[in-house]
């Protein structure tokens, strides 16, 4: 037996170069693409924004602010009270206004890096100097890989292209990514953005990819490499579905909910990942603009979990509460409203042209106005912007060179490799590349580019389609077989045709922005237009296996697929990325043993045609016929589950060592000693004076893993919990993960550091934490362990 340190996972793999087309503009097109890039090339700032340019203003010096030897605090403090009320306002919306006298120049908030450096947004753009920056998988598929290391890996990546940029003058230091909203309908357009529906996988992806970003090189813990921002903030996932928009929608959550699904993520973010920022949302959430409730704001980001940054709006969510939701009569109370709840800055411009209109009507004070262009600036000065010239820093050596890297690239195929679930294989998968003579390759997503690149993106490295991933192993031929995922007609004649002439079959269908996107949520859960007959008589037709491909950010009903024998294999690839087609050849001939695990539920179309996508509760209701919300509280049929995922080995799971009773010690007067209590807070004297076994606050699981195949695999070992039936507990939730990887017949033993306290509780009716008494149930694999926690 070897033990799970030896097994350390590896995160790199290997990449194959793109083909480039052999297409030849013509000469007056050439002149033009050649006057453009001159253009851009002169439009372009070759340096760095930044204030305190001592070197070019020697009277700089002379500030406080910009002296480098005193605490950032006094920086803050001494900048701030150089302002004038109408300087101190245009530091509270995304464009800040500079102040030319005190050498602070223009500088742009909104750049957005939710899975590689993006173009969204104002502070980013692309050039002859750096024409693009490695992207990596939509966040949904990375987030499959259940790989924390990974997921910083990924953020560090990220960060370190995003410097690069700023050195050269295109782009800013504060990111509005990630996006760690609860996938919690399968039809939100917006659930490939998120890493899915789990709160404790979200909040360890939230934590890694926001640490990745930030973390810097130096010794200075207070320093930032680039801020990130959780967005947004909260039970927010909706957008647009059947006329119901976000920004009116009213998402009416109970306080149960709230803490122990929406919130848990966003309070990782900020408690564990000590983010810089978080964006509050569009919606309102029991009747209130999230961006103009102080409770939310100053009352729990601020005041229960002390975010240490700033707080900005979505854009123009001020004014949407305004306008939209008609919260406040005048723009200058929706103003005064927001800052007065803790709002920082504003995505937009409201707040620049009502604040001060707003302060002489008595609405909201200047030291109010003080405080959020402290948080503002506090940032900024975290992230060096104050400390002269960048070249001269830390990160001052990077460059253009330091942009799409063999390195970054190739982490941008593992990246996709880790996260591709085989969802079904009936033996035919690995295909050997020796035994295809001609591989047809069918369907609307085989030869794409952007689409694997889904939305919140940059302008990639380069592109390897499915189709030419597999080119690139074998003889292929190729039909799109629809003119796009809309599919209206399909070519099923000539689909089949060809199916019928090879020795396999790959089909890659699905979706893209067109069907799920930002504002565009969807209304079923089928394959769109004529993509299932397109499946369905292609796989009778076909002469050898057929394996189907699923590029999409959420799921689909895909029975017909699971329950037909004529499909051999069913891969689900999200939005792989830049190098998705490398990956998905790489997993079909098995040069990759996929170990990806769905990060979200599967459900059938039956699902969502009872369920309104406003109802928020994620708990069923008996009473209606309300079946409830992800795998935590749903306990109806599912096309897959979450945490499916299949193999090329077999993995065998045996428990060896876990308690099996747990004793809390109460105090003397502890009403539990008198009265018969189903559970107890879960704080107090009781969580310091837990005993099991050898006593102490926590217990360990260990679960030994034991490859039985004939290849290496990568396994990743969930550990659940089915806690007593108190408080509308979870029918099962997760506990903890870990990835490792074994060689044939190897074996290791995997822990789990259990606090009785922390997750054994679960959060009761009124939002606070409980420890249920009586039988929890640990689940690991078929493996399951009852433990008793008693008084």
């Amino acid at each position: 037996m070897i033990s799970q340190e030896s097994k350390l996972f590896n995160t790199m793999g290997s990449s194959t170069p793109l083909k480039r087309s052999n297409r030849a503009p013509s000469s007056v097109f050439s002149l033009f693409l050649i006057f453009l890039c001159l253009l851009d090339s002169l439009n372009a700032q070759s340096t760095p924004v930044f204030a305190c340019d001592v070197a070019g203003n020697p009277s700089l010096a002379a500030y406080g602010f910009c002296n480098t030897a005193i605490k950032i605090e006094y920086r803050v403090a001494d900048l701030v009270a150089r302002l004038t009320l109408q300087e101190k306002i245009g530091v509270l919306t995304s464009k800040l206004h500079g102040v030319t006298r005190l050498g602070i120049p223009t500088y742009e908030w909104w750049s957005e890096a939710l899975h590689g450096v993006s173009y969204v947004g104002p502070g980013t753009h692309f050039s002859g100097q750096v024409p693009g920056a490695t992207s990596f998988p939509q966040v949904i598929l990375t987030a499959a890989s259940f790989n924390v290391s990974l997921f910083q890996a990924i953020g560090k990546v990220v960060s370190t292209e995003a410097r690069a940029m700023y050195n050269v003058g295109l782009a800013g230091l504060t990111y509005w990514s990630p996006n760690v909203n609860i996938f919690r309908d399968p039809r939100w357009g917006r659930g490939q953005e998120t890493p899915g529906e789990d709160p404790l996988l979200s909040s360890k992806y939230a934590t890694g990819y926001v640490k990745g970003l930030q973390e810097t090189d130096s010794s200075g813990a207070n320093r930032l490499k680039v801020a990130a921002c959780c967005k947004h903030y909260t039970a927010y996932d909706l957008d647009n579905w059947k006329g119901v928009e976000r920004y009116s929608f009213n998402a009416v959550v109970n306080q149960q909910d709230l803490d122990d699904t929406y919130q848990p993520p966003f309070k990782s973010c900020v408690v564990d990942g000590n983010v810089a920022s978080v964006m509050c949302s569009y919606n309102k959430v029991n009747g209130k603009p999230t961006c103009a409730d102080p409770d939310l704001l100053s009352g729990v980001i601020r005041g229960e979990w002390k975010l240490n940054g700033y707080i900005v709006s979505d854009c123009d969510s001020v004014d949407v509460l305004y306008k939209n939701q008609h919260y406040t009569k005048t723009p200058e109370e929706a103003a005064a409203i927001s800052i007065n709840a803790g709002l920082d800055l504003n995505c937009g411009y409201f707040l620049g042209d009502h604040t001060e209109a707003a302060v002489k009507a008595g609405l909201v004070k200047e030291a109010a106005i003080d405080n959020a262009i402290s948080n503002n600036f506090l940032t900024l000065m975290r992230l060096g912007f104050f400390d002269g010239d960048p070249k001269k820093q830390i990160y001052g050596g990077l460059g253009p060179k330091d942009v799409c890297t063999s390195a970054n690239q190739e982490l941008a195929a593992e990246a996709a490799r880790q996260g591709i679930v085989l969802l079904k294989n009936t033996g035919s998968l690995p295909l050997s590349p020796k035994a295809i003579k001609t591989l047809a390759v069918i369907g609307p997503n085989a030869n794409v580019t952007k689409t694997m690149i889904g939305n919140y993106e940059g302008t990639p490295c380069k592109y390897t389609t499915p189709l030419q991933g597999l080119a690139g192993t074998v003889h292929t031929t190729y039909l799109p077989g629809c003119s796009n995922v809309a599919c209206l007609v399909a070519d099923v004649a000539g689909a089949t045709k060809l199916a019928a002439e090879a020795d396999a079959t790959v089909l890659v269908i699905g979706a893209d922005q067109s069907i799920e996107a930002e504002s565009r949520d969807r209304v079923d859960l089928n394959l769109p237009g004529q993509q299932q007959e397109l499946v369905t008589q292609v796989a009778k037709a076909a002469k050898g296996p057929v394996l189907l491909v699923i590029m999409s950010g959420g799921g689909f009903d895909i029975t017909f697929a699971k329950n037909d024998a004529k499909i051999a294999g069913i891969l689900w690839v999200g939005y792989p990325g830049e190098a998705g087609g490398i990956a998905i050849a790489d997993v079909i001939f098995g040069r990759y043993n996929p170990s990806g695990r769905l990060p979200m539920t599967w459900y059938p179309q039956s699902y969502v045609e009872k369920v309104p996508m406003t109802n928020m509760n994620m708990r069923p209701d008996k009473s209606n016929g309300y079946p409830g919300r992800t795998y935590r509280f749903y306990t109806g049929e599912t096309v897959y589950a979450f945490g499916d995922g299949l193999s090329y080995t077999k993995f065998r799971h045996s428990l060896v060592k876990a308690p099996r009773l747990v004793s809390l010690s109460l105090e003397e007067n502890h009403v539990c000693r008198s009265s018969e209590c189903q559970s107890l807070d879960a704080i107090g004297p009781h969580c310091d004076n837990v005993v099991s076994g050898k006593g102490g606050t926590a217990f360990e699981v260990q679960i030994k893993v034991q490859n039985g195949g004939d290849r290496e695999g990568i396994h990743t070992v969930f550990l659940f919990t089915t806690p007593p039936a108190v408080h509308g507990s979870p029918r099962k939730h997760l506990l903890g993960f870990e990835k490792i990887r074994l060689g044939k017949m190897e074996e290791a033993v995997v822990k789990f550091k259990v606090d009785v306290c922390k997750d054994l509780s679960v959060v009761d009716e009124v939002g606070k934490r409980k420890i249920g008494l009586g039988r929890h149930l640990l689940h690991v694999g078929d493996v399951k362990h009852s433990l008793s926690i008693r008084i």
